[in-house]
């Protein structure tokens, strides 16, 4: 049964919530030393090689028709692109101001969803896009003065990834969710490798594996990111998603706290309005989606 058991959906949203961070923290220590194209390929390494046995281990399969197939590696390519962006913006901006940045992402989930799904959006879910773009942009502000168009990056994660939800709605009910990620780590690898041996002089996409105490951290890296994604696709199973998106907004503090711990990073007075700000149009639009759910006939 699915949905019956929303405190043990809540515990593995908590656990989504304090390791997606955590990795983040993980690549921004590494960002400096190991190249982009080593952190995103270990990233889906992980993933492939983790995911792979435990959907064997379940009785699932690989097994997809064309177009979801085709689908999931747009998908695949989609995540490439959005991880690479958010592992570059962490070289330079404070953890918890590029995750916040990063949940732009809802509002632009919604828009499009209007625009290209036909999806019904009234005044006040506007109104509230309107407010967190503000807040957003209060937060990108000061570090645009200091490292300039570097501060937009996590703008592209958020459009990046809302595409990215908009296509996996379109196969959400032809692929378990396991499959779907076990899939994308298998079609993300080979991306990643023709990526690395192409004769490209560019720092970051020369092969190179660290060594010592950053080695380890680069596979803890690549785990966390995999477990933590696991952890939010097993949520789902137990509580609904209207239950659990509002926890999604964890997120934030816990980069704060872990920037605070490894960087010494802290956002300042407007960061701090505008990740507020942003925190609370998303949360009302969470809310207004479970009032008109609620009032739309069964």
């Amino acid at each position: 049964m699915t949905g019956d058991r929303p405190l043990l959906g809540i515990l593995f949203m908590l656990g989504f919530c304090v390791l997606i961070p955590f990795g983040d923290a993980l690549a921004k220590l590494l960002g400096d030393t190991v190249p982009l194209i080593v952190l995103v390929l270990v990233r889906f390494g992980a993933q492939a090689l983790l995911l792979v046995p435990l959907l064997w281990l379940m009785g699932g399969t690989l097994r997809m028709s064309p177009r979801t197939f085709r689908l999931t590696a747009f998908r695949s390519i989609l995540q490439i692109l959005g991880i690479s962006f958010m592992f570059l913006s962490l070289r330079y901006l404070p953890l918890a101001d590029a995750v916040a940045i990063a949940f732009v992402m809802p509002f632009i989930m919604l828009i499009m969803g209007h625009f290209i799904l036909g999806e019904e959006v009234g005044i006040r879910r506007i109104a509230a896009c309107g407010v967190g773009f503000v807040g957003t942009l209060m937060v990108i502000q000061p570090s645009f003065s200091e490292v300039g168009w570097i501060a937009t990056l996590p703008l592209s994660v958020a459009f990046i990834f809302s595409v990215f939800m908009l296509v996996t709605r379109q196969i959400a009910k032809e692929a378990d969710p396991l499959a779907l990620q076990a899939v994308g780590g298998l079609v993300g690898v080979p991306i990643l490798l023709a990526l690395l041996l192409l004769p490209i002089d560019l720092p970051d996409l020369t092969p190179g594996w660290p060594s010592g105490p950053d080695a380890w951290l680069l596979v803890a890296m690549g785990v966390l990111g995999t477990v933590a994604h696991l952890l939010m696709t097993w949520s789902l199973r137990f509580a609904p998603s209207a239950t659990l998106a509002p926890m999604q907004y964890l997120e934030i503090p816990v980069a704060t706290l872990l920037g605070l711990i490894f960087f010494d990073d802290l956002p300042d007075g407007l960061a701090a309005a505008g990740i507020a700000l942003t925190v609370g149009a998303g949360l009302y639009i969470i809310w207004r989606e479970r009032v008109t759910s609620r009032a739309q006939p069964a």
